[in-house]
């Protein structure tokens, strides 16, 4: 990669490449370094990040278990080294990522306001299968995901809350900046439905913002946008202080929301941009709170009872899944169809749902916002990150292998959800973190990000997720045609 860039870029090296690999792998070594020496060195002579990466991202998860001080150490080691190595294009020059930090806007942003024309919700829905649950019908919905581990009780207990409190929805008090104001999981829509305040960030294309306008004009809260010379929007990527001084202007107590996504490297790119656009924020509203999505396809430390229930399923599989299976991963040297955990594990068990075809770049971009989600929350701000369901996107089911696997997933367990019940989802528990706090006080982060997971199961089926995902794309390769 070494066409010319602008704002946040990897580091050029010596021949004028831009290395994602080489920034990643030590991104890795470094946040490992801290709490274990022999995994640092291992990811330092990893040859092929690019397939080799799974194994050393999933040990910077695995080797803190247990570990307060090991989990903070290993995310303020891995964020040190990415504001270390990625590098800002200033005026044709690299400068370090800290010139973001205090570097003068190279213009200012103006504030358009449109105010729905709507009346707000004033009670939870949720978008389900062409209906909209309510009352006793979601209810009964949030027990049976629970029932069948496609979530966390605890992720049912606060959507129940938040039922059980509709004067929550409308966030009163609150801005909520949306970065990436056109994701497709991202609140805007339900925020705005429900009469908050929502400043949205997103690139100027007015494609783009003729949506969100329409979204805004419909719905029955305050929508505030970026705009300079009469174009909507801002580059997140190049204009971190222009962005950063908008909305620390902006009345209300601020809540800044990380819903960015971009293709390959761009992703760790617009990424650390909004890191770096985060500290700068702190710095100039220390009532600011943070609000991530965490991706269900990442290794997480699970609490004890996922992994008896994953335990309990695999022991009742049917008796054809019995009889293929022992064939199957006798063929594959193990890799089909593996425990999701070893057979005698007890206490906490680690999660490991990684997806190769998703690569090394996204795993990093959503390994940065669970470090800084970590020690921002250590050292006291208000943060609400949850573990979002496998969901049907257009950057899912672009990838063909993506969209087979997720729509054989059903068979190994796994419910995968669709966006507008995700995005309606994901918002109840946003402003159920944001009316409590960031939720109940955890002695380990990893606590922390399993608390009101909306995992779609994959914490709690029979199968290891990779070792299931070939079969359930080679099952799902015709609906996912159709």
């Amino acid at each position: 990669m070494s066409e010319q860039q602008h704002g946040v870029v990897f580091p050029a090296g010596p021949d004028g490449r831009r290395s994602t690999g080489a920034v990643g792998r030590t991104v890795v070594a470094d946040a490992l370094a801290p709490v274990d020496p022999t995994g640092a060195r291992a990811a330092e002579r990893e040859t092929n990040w690019r397939t080799g990466y799974l194994a050393h991202v999933r040990r910077t998860t695995e080797a803190v278990v247990g570990s307060r001080t090991g989990a903070l150490a290993v995310a303020e080691a891995g964020l040190a080294s990415v504001h270390r190595q990625m590098r800002v294009v200033v005026d044709g020059a690299e400068v370090e990522l800290a010139h973001l930090r205090s570097a003068a806007p190279s213009g200012s942003l103006t504030t358009e306001t449109v105010t729905g024309e709507g009346e707000p919700e004033r009670e939870l829905t949720l978008p389900f299968r062409g209906r909209r649950l309510r009352g006793a019908e979601l209810s009964a919905q949030l027990e049976d995901w629970v029932a069948r581990g496609v979530v966390e009780p605890s992720c049912a207990d606060a959507v129940a809350a938040v039922a059980a409190h509709p004067e929550w929805l409308a966030l009163p008090g609150r801005t909520v900046a949306v970065l990436g104001a056109g994701a497709e999981m991202g609140p805007l829509t339900a925020l705005l439905r429900w009469g908050a305040t929502v400043a949205a960030v997103d690139l100027p294309r007015p494609p783009l913002w003729e949506r969100v306008l329409d979204t805004a004009r419909r719905g029955a809260g305050t929508l505030l946008l970026p705009t300079r010379d009469d174009v909507r929007g801002a580059d997140l990527i190049g204009d971190v202080p222009a962005v950063a001084d908008w909305l620390g202007g902006l009345d209300g107590v601020p809540v800044l929301g990380n819903y960015v996504y971009a293709d390959g490297a761009t992703n760790v790119r617009v990424s650390t941009a909004v890191d770096a656009l985060t500290l700068r924020l702190q710095g100039q509203r220390p009532d600011l709170a943070l609000a991530f999505l965490a991706t269900p396809t990442d290794v997480f430390v699970v609490p004890e009872e996922a992994v008896a229930a994953s335990q309990a399923a695999y022991a009742g599989r049917g008796q054809v899944a019995k009889l293929l299976g022992r064939p199957l991963r006798t063929v594959t040297a193990g890799r089909l169809l593996q425990r999701a955990y070893p057979k005698d594990a007890t206490g906490p068990g680690i999660a490991d749902s990684l997806v190769p075809q998703q690569g090394p770049n996204y795993a990093l971009a959503k390994r940065l916002q669970r470090w800084r989600a970590t020690t921002a929350r250590a050292a006291g701000t208000t943060v609400s990150m949850n573990v979002a369901p496998p969901t049907r996107t257009r950057s899912v089911v672009k990838n063909r292998a993506l969209a087979a696997a997720y729509a054989g997933a059903h068979r190994f367990g796994v419910e995968v959800f669709e966006p507008a019940t995700s995005n309606v989802l994901m918002a109840a528990l946003l402003v159920h973190d944001l009316h409590t706090g960031g939720g109940p006080a955890h002695e380990e982060p990893w606590q922390d990000e399993a608390h009101a997971a909306a995992h779609g199961g994959l914490w709690r089926g029979p199968y290891a997720p990779r070792s299931a995902l070939g079969l359930a794309a080679v099952l799902g390769v015709g609906a996912a045609r159709g």
